[in-house]
């Protein structure tokens, strides 16, 4: 299912990226000027080094659960449950487990 298939349709995100042993995989929904909408799926042991994003971030687990780090503090976010990354933040991301999560960056 593409950008332009989901666009008026309901639809799973779980079901919209594939875990892919010993890597990242991303996938893109909404690409706009005020801001994204990114699938994620990590296979365990991945990591996203720790950075800083000029925009808030938030990040929703679908499945799995992942370790989110925001200024040094470690924090076990589950499915169901989500955190903000605010801008300018140090943060990192690390799968315990597979995991994937739902990335929505407010450009503002």
């Amino acid at each position: 299912m593409n950008r332009e298939t989901l666009a008026g349709q309901v639809a799973s995100a779980v079901g919209l990226v594939d875990y892919q042993t010993g890597s990242i995989v991303s996938r893109t929904i909404v690409d706009k000027s005020a801001g994204t909408v990114t699938l994620f799926a990590f296979d365990k042991g991945q990591a996203l080094s720790e950075h800083t994003a000029p925009y808030d971030a938030l990040v929703h687990i679908l499945d799995g659960e992942a370790e989110v780090t925001i200024s040094g503090k470690p924090l076990r976010v589950r499915p169901g449950e989500m955190v903000l990354m605010p801008a300018h933040e140090p943060h990192a991301l690390k799968a315990t487990g597979r995991f994937k999560m739902m990335l929505v960056m407010v450009k503002a």
